[in-house]
């Protein structure tokens, strides 16, 4: 299921076909797949070049391991989320390496992280759905994350299924069109507010 996306300016075809959807097929994906996607990620750019970005990765083959992710799942993710063939959570090191000063970046930087996995997500043909909806307590209990990292996101990962294999209550959302906000509610210029004129209608 295709959704790209309706630009006011031109952007490159993979992100206007990047989107997040809930509906995902059974097929595996191949190791070899998702290890470039996972070389995606470890290319983002960091402060400082720390690269504080960590993920925790399970697929439908570890049975076990699987069904641990789905559990740390928000009830309402669980019904499309636990189809995916592949689930993770990004998680961040909220410190610095070599002198454990706070890293206020780290969030921003596994968003970089996530972002590029997800661009080549989409140019083999996968798809990823990220979600706030999960338990970061439970992802600390049931893997042994140490306090000086946080987790971040769930991800959702697999190739597009069938709108139908989705709960009643998805289906709709999946349908909607795609929207974001003008860049005029959002790029200012000399201050706060003040809509830039580069992006003024």
């Amino acid at each position: 299921m295709e959704k790209p996306a309706a630009t006011q300016y031109p952007i490159h075809e993979l992100l206007k076909r990047r989107w997040s959807p809930r509906a995902f097929s059974d097929r595996p994906v191949e190791p070899d797949a998702l290890r470039s996607l996972l070389e995606a990620a470890r290319w983002a750019p960091s402060s400082s070049n720390e690269q504080p970005w960590n993920f925790i990765v399970t697929t439908k083959a570890d049975e076990a391991g699987h069904s641990r992710l789905v559990a740390c799942l928000m009830e309402g993710n669980i019904p499309w989320a636990q189809r995916a063939p592949v689930l993770m959570v990004s998680v961040a090191r909220m410190s610095f390496e070599d002198n454990a000063k706070p890293n206020r970046h780290a969030f921003h930087d596994v968003g970089q992280a996530v972002a590029n996995l997800s661009v080549q997500a989409t140019a083999l043909g996968l798809f990823v759905h990220q979600m706030a909806g999960f338990y970061p307590d439970k992802v600390r209990e049931l893997y042994g994350i140490p306090k000086e990292f946080e987790s971040v996101a769930m991800i959702a990962l697999g190739y597009p299924g069938d709108l139908e294999s989705l709960p009643e209550k998805f289906r709709s959302r999946e349908a909607a069109p795609r929207e974001r906000k003008p860049l005029a509610d959002f790029i200012f210029s000399g201050q706060w507010r003040k809509t830039s004129p580069l992006v003024a209608s």
